[in-house]
């Protein structure tokens, strides 16, 4: 077969990834020649500026807010917490947006995440008749019931920022400078209404849905909103990404919070990561099946993809543990087709109407992607980095379970 798309020499994402690459006549891609900035550079000053940042929006009477933290029950949550409050010393106001499939290891993460930082917390939750109506809509314009969730995630911090005055957001990794290398480090890069639009809402705001569904008016939808111009200048809004402050390494992070504080772990459906996402009913379930219907590519390459590049997986060892997962089955779908109210046929067809004519071909009534993993032995050595160590994930107990008291109250503390 002819594949058509050039795939990376080093890791093993195609050029016709969603966020963009650039390849160079080694042909590496941007993603992976930004991410060799983190053995390069000098990450003591980098934290020291960072510091330097955190001083300008420290309160000098300690009695308000000096930040806020987008968290979750998954992700680097606990890492960019315990690195705003014990580190940075700063006293940050926590902030989650309700994606409404959550899991019941997200629910204890995220509580135990507020109790032992012992943050205030803030979450924002859509009523569940415009989750699903919203839901069913972005499925049939993007190929996305998971939309929603991102249009809250990008946005709920911003709004509370601009409504308790709390100039400083502070994120963890930047997709576009720690995916595809879109930006440098050096770039330190900042959040921007442009970004969430263009990259993480497919092109599309909710205020662009108002006019186009009656179902979903404007009342329905304002949580959604991003801030004016004008009230993010009068409050100084700003968003920080500390991926460009320190060495970032989500599943080192990790690790280092179920030593330090217990993060708890989850097996995925349609990856080998049990640390990331662990909090969603469906983003390694339904939602990555769809990633890779649209892409040809699910959650397991973009993490293998990470795996390579800091030397815990070679090009071979992590084409082969793709190809277990990619065509993997789900077990979720039948939750989220009776949460959307559609049968299974009306869902899936509707995402066949989004998968990329770009990456896919029909032969012979089959869709046949079209970049294949095989390279060139010689391109692969060259490119290849130092091994560092095994790629391992660590598995937890489930938390309360080794007769240690734990109850999640309604208002998530624990006990």
């Amino acid at each position: 077969m002819n594949n058509s798309i050039e795939t990376c020499s080093r890791c093993l994402y195609p050029e016709s990834h969603p966020l963009g690459l650039v390849f160079d006549e080694d042909g590496v891609c941007s993603g992976c020649r930004v991410h060799e900035e983190k053995d390069h550079l000098d990450w003591v000053p980098r934290f020291e500026r960072l510091t330097t940042i955190a001083n300008q929006y420290r309160s000098r009477s300690g009695t308000r807010f000096d930040c806020v933290v987008p968290v979750s029950g998954a992700r680097d949550s606990y890492f960019i917490v315990d690195v705003v409050k014990n580190r940075l010393g700063l006293n940050p106001l926590l902030v989650s947006y309700n994606r409404h499939y959550n899991t019941a290891v997200g629910h204890r993460n995220l509580a135990h995440l507020r109790t032992v930082f012992d943050c205030d917390y803030l979450q924002f939750t859509l009523s569940p008749a415009t989750v699903v109506a919203l839901a069913r809509y972005t499925l049939q314009r993007a190929g996305s019931f998971h939309w929603h969730a991102i249009a809250g995630q990008t946005v709920w911090p911003v709004q509370v920022a601009v409504r308790y005055r709390i100039p400083l957001i502070v994120w963890g990794a930047h997709q576009g400078v720690d995916q595809v290398g879109m930006f440098s480090h050096l770039d330190e890069v900042e959040m921007s209404r442009w970004y969430r639009k263009n990259h993480d809402l497919m092109g599309f705001e909710p205020e662009d849905i108002v006019s186009e569904k009656d179902d979903l008016p404007e009342r329905e939808l304002t949580g959604l909103f991003y801030p004016s111009d004008m009230e993010l200048s009068q409050v100084g809004v700003r968003g920080i990404y500390l991926n460009n402050f320190i060495r970032w390494d989500t599943k080192a992070q990790h690790e280092e919070m179920i030593r330090e504080f217990g993060y708890e772990t989850a097996p995925q459906q349609r990856t080998f990561d049990r640390y990331n996402d662990i909090d969603c009913a469906h983003y390694s379930g339904a939602h990555d099946k769809i990633k890779y219907i649209k892409h040809g590519f699910g959650k397991a390459r973009d993490h293998a993809c990470r795996e390579i590049r800091f030397g815990r997986l070679s090009r071979t060892e992590a084409a082969a543990t793709v190809a277990r997962f990619e065509e993997a089955p789900t077990t979720d779908d039948d939750n989220l087709l009776n949460w959307l109210g559609l049968d299974s046929g009306t869902f899936w067809s509707l995402i066949e109407r989004h998968r990329s004519k770009k990456v896919w071909r029909t032969e012979g009534g089959r869709p046949v992607r079209l970049f294949s993993d095989e390279k060139p032995d010689e391109a692969v050595r060259k490119n290849a980095l130092k091994q560092t160590g095994p790629c391992e994930f660590q598995e937890t107990k489930e938390r309360g379970t080794d007769q240690v008291p734990y109850r999640l109250f309604a208002r998530g503390f624990v006990s």
